[in-house]
């Protein structure tokens, strides 16, 4: 191709999550809307997870509609999205136990022994989600206003690692209607002129 490749191969534009932070809050509460100012007070940092980081997944459902005189389908139409989180939560505390165990609450018995009360039949618990990772300068926060812990994996107790909370968030649409937004300074990222 005369001129050169506009989709040369860049390893500046290869990223990591070296480290990160994921942050819960009641539905509503606002969330930053740039890289610098501080998560505002109601959101809660999750503190420590496993080394495994946080998965992020997105994934879209299509319909074909098919045509007597044709054998493969003459159009898709989109009919869901799906986004999640997954992380495990290594700090066992009110903040992750509460959010592991939905419509759960947490009450002091006497001085020093405290009580999580897990009902039988909880309540729907969406929350605001977020997530911030770093690599180097490179900073990314990603905001779920509508989300909820809708797996939970087993609970190991066991003396070769630590107890953990392994659960995953779904983000549901708001009324933007986004279903999450993603800011990042990356200048790889940089809007096409």
């Amino acid at each position: 191709m005369p001129g050169g490749n506009p989709m040369a191969n860049d390893a500046d534009n290869v990223r990591v999550g070296l480290n990160g932070s994921i942050y819960i809050a009641p539905k509503g509460t606002t969330a930053p809307t740039d890289l610098d100012t501080a998560w505002a007070a109601g959101w809660v940092d999750l503190g420590y997870l496993s080394d495994d980081g946080v998965e992020m997944s997105y994934s879209t459902e299509t319909e074909d509609i098919n045509a007597w005189q044709s054998l493969s389908p003459v159009r898709k139409v989109l009919t869901g999205v799906d986004m999640t989180l997954g992380f495990t939560a290594i700090e066992l505390k009110t903040s992750t136990v509460t959010l592991y165990f939905p419509s759960s609450t947490m009450t002091d018995v006497t001085t020093g022994v405290h009580k999580l009360s897990i009902p039988a039949a909880p309540s729907p618990d969406e929350r605001a989600i977020g997530l911030e990772w770093v690599d180097g300068d490179i900073k990314n926060r990603l905001v779920i206003a509508r989300g909820e812990v809708t797996n939970r994996d087993s609970i190991t107790l066991a003396r070769s690692g630590a107890v953990s909370l392994p659960m995953t968030v779904s983000a549901y649409a708001d009324t933007a209607p986004e279903i999450a937004v993603w800011l990042s300074n990356d200048p790889a990222w940089a809007a096409a002129a």
